[in-house]
């Protein structure tokens, strides 16, 4: 199986009154056709290693390759670009955009790559009947239930069906039950051209993972994949 994302020597410091080395010369590959959990306590780098992965944030040293491309984090625009057709990103808090509805939280992500406005709501309708929130279109974030929330949220990063999905503790505020309906919504977008990673503080959801990387103190220490 061909490398897809190559993590060569990443680390990450953040200066503020002093430098605070997060991520430590972290090197792994990921394959497409699995999913990876990123597992480990508070402070690990957890999501600072998911947002160097996304090119929302950038290495302080290291290279990233997506198809043995190499990353140049001076082409912003092109990243930009990168991402949004590339990417899907999931939080912990859904981050909807509280004045639009649930279908317009979905559609206006398609329209940044593709300005054709009658097709990313009728994919984003699709998406909705998918889920299974039809019946929810027309709703306000605040008038969603957390797990009704997270599951537009799943969909609003799958609607331009990207070939990597991040997902930093999506069930993470969530009741177990609730939690084992997102995980498994999130778990059934698995393709054999797609790579998906989900950082997680609960064993439960990690090990149902392909693979489990356990991170301490800014590397991968260990991992059952």
């Amino acid at each position: 199986m061909s490398r897809f994302l190559e993590l060569n020597n990443i680390s990450k410091t953040f200066e503020t009154n002093q430098k605070l080395r997060v991520i430590k010369n972290l090197s792994y590959n990921f394959n497409k056709g699995k999913i990876y959990s990123l597992m480990g306590p508070s402070g690990s780098g957890k999501s600072t290693l998911l947002n160097i992965i996304s090119l929302i944030d950038k290495p302080s040293n290291g290279l990233i390759k997506f198809s043995k491309h190499q990353i140049n984090y001076n082409e912003k625009e092109i990243n930009d670009k990168f991402r949004a057709k590339k990417i899907g990103i999931v939080y912990q808090q859904d981050n909807l955009l509280p004045d639009f509805t649930s279908l317009e939280n979905i559609y206006l992500a398609s329209l940044s790559i593709n300005n054709n406005k009658d097709l990313a709501i009728s994919k984003a309708k699709q998406l909705l009947k998918k889920i299974g929130l039809s019946s929810r279109a027309d709703h306000y974030p605040s008038q969603l239930s957390g797990g009704e929330a997270q599951r537009i949220a799943i969909a609003r990063a799958i609607i331009n069906d990207p070939e990597i999905i991040l997902a930093d503790e999506p069930t993470g505020s969530l009741d177990m039950k609730t939690a084992k309906i997102i995980f498994n919504l999130l778990k059934g977008q698995k393709r054999s051209d797609r790579l998906i990673i989900f950082a997680t503080h609960n064993r439960f959801f990690g090990n149902k993972a392909d693979c489990l990387l356990e991170l301490k103190n800014g590397n991968i220490k260990s991992s059952n994949g």
